[in-house]
């Protein structure tokens, strides 16, 4: 394929400009410089928000339950009936039993407040992917009426316990006969860890569904039904068409409630930090109106002597704008293949500094969780790749014009 006139001057005067010292080879080097740091940091953070957004996809959506109801008025009658039923309305995959409560547990002198939810061991594997997370695949030794319970690593590591150990669990429950709040030690072992290296390890219990029954005085009732969704976003609207259609009074509740401000602040920080790298490529970009102004003006003669050959003014204009492009392509390439390599081996880059350093960049207290993912999309790098062309078209305009209006007989008489 024939490379267009223009083109091909365009690329010759790149290359010598690269080779002279001054300050327009200055200025276009920086222009360069400048657009590669803003595509490569671009790169990473995009890779990192979209890292940050699997996570939370995997680590907690994948593990808590989309969307709950609780009877406005216990005991849940004939719940498992209602199972039946609600998992055959539209959008619902799965919908499980379960009850929650608040305990302190012990073990030798450390106590911890921990949320301890009952399910069904068999059930569950339905609704959660939390026995995919399970240390020592532990979750098939997981059965009621053997005094069992499932903590989350960050819980194990505070108490120092280990599948084995035995414990303490305090439970509260209200005594009707006396009217009275009731305390009550159960000793439990642990038969399990999981570790979804997130916020949930350092708070999170499990113990199976008749077992909870049985210490809190339940009988057969349970506090409600969760359910998984085959659309996570329209969660809210699924569960509330299940509220409307059970006959019962209930209270309904989605991830939305809990996690969705994840989703908001993941999606706002992708946003903002777009929009303020984009502005940094843009001021990069438009140094390029410094380099071709100044261009422009010394190679006056050379353009009115290809003028007054019989070139038109579309072919002076296609130059200087094939010069802005292969400033803004040479800095965008640079840029995208250091971002990729960076983001590709960021997460094992950053385990490396928490061990060198002895620190945690990010903390499961703090954040949901306690690495920094990653995940490359090319969608991304070549959405950033087109902004920085874009962006050189634009600040090449003008020059380009500028250089296309010159009239080479009034150049001419000067000489």
């Amino acid at each position: 394929m024939r490379i267009p006139l223009s083109l091909q001057i365009a690329l010759r005067f790149h290359r010598k400009q690269q080779n002279r010292k001054g300050m327009v080879s200055i200025i276009a080097m920086i222009s360069t410089i400048s657009i590669s740091l803003g595509v490569m940091v671009l790169i990473i953070v995009l890779s990192v928000i979209n890292g940050f957004e699997r996570e939370l996809n995997q680590r907690i959506l994948a593990v808590v339950a989309h969307g709950e109801i609780e009877p406005v008025n216990p005991p849940f009658d004939n719940w498992l009936t209602l199972i039946k039923s609600i998992e055959q309305m539209p959008g619902i995959i799965a919908a499980t039993p379960y009850i929650h409560f608040n305990s302190i547990i012990e073990s030798a002198e450390k106590q911890q407040v921990i949320q301890v939810k009952a399910v069904d061991p068999e059930q569950e594997k339905r609704l959660s992917s939390l026995p995919n997370f399970m240390l020592n695949n532990a979750w098939h030794n997981f059965v009621a009426h053997k005094q069992q319970i499932i903590l989350g690593k960050g819980i194990a590591t505070t108490l120092h316990v280990k599948p084995g150990d035995w414990l303490t669990m305090v439970i509260s429950h209200a005594d009707v006969d006396i009217n009275r709040l009731q305390f009550k030690r159960i000793r439990l072992q642990v038969s399990g860890i999981f570790a979804l290296s997130s916020q949930i390890d350092n708070h999170f219990a499990l113990i199976p569904l008749a077992d909870a029954q049985e210490y809190l005085n339940k009988g057969d009732d349970i506090d409600g039904i969760a359910m998984k969704v085959n659309d996570i976003y329209h969660a809210n609207q699924i569960i509330r068409y299940v509220g409307k259609n059970i006959n019962r009074s209930v209270f309904i509740r989605s991830w939305i409630e809990t996690y969705g401000y994840m989703y908001r602040d993941i999606n706002m920080m992708r946003s903002i930090i777009c929009l303020a790298m984009i502005l940094v490529i843009g001021v990069a970009c438009f140094n390029i109106v410094s380099t071709l102004t100044i261009v422009v003006k010394d190679k006056r003669a050379e353009i009115a002597i290809l003028r007054t050959l019989g070139t038109k003014e579309s072919f002076v204009y296609a130059i200087f704008i094939w010069y802005g492009l292969l400033v803004g392509l040479l800095g965008g390439l640079l840029g995208a293949t250091i971002g990729v390599v960076i983001a590709t081996y960021l997460t094992t880059l950053a385990k490396f500094i928490e061990q060198l350093l002895d620190l945690s960049l990010l903390s499961s207290n703090v954040y949901f969780i306690n690495f920094i993912p990653t995940e490359l999309s090319w969608t991304n790098v070549i959405g950033v790749l087109g902004a920085a062309m874009l962006l050189s078209l634009v600040a090449s305009w003008y020059p380009a014009q500028r250089a296309s209006k010159i009239n080479p007989v009034t150049i001419l008489k000067e000489k």
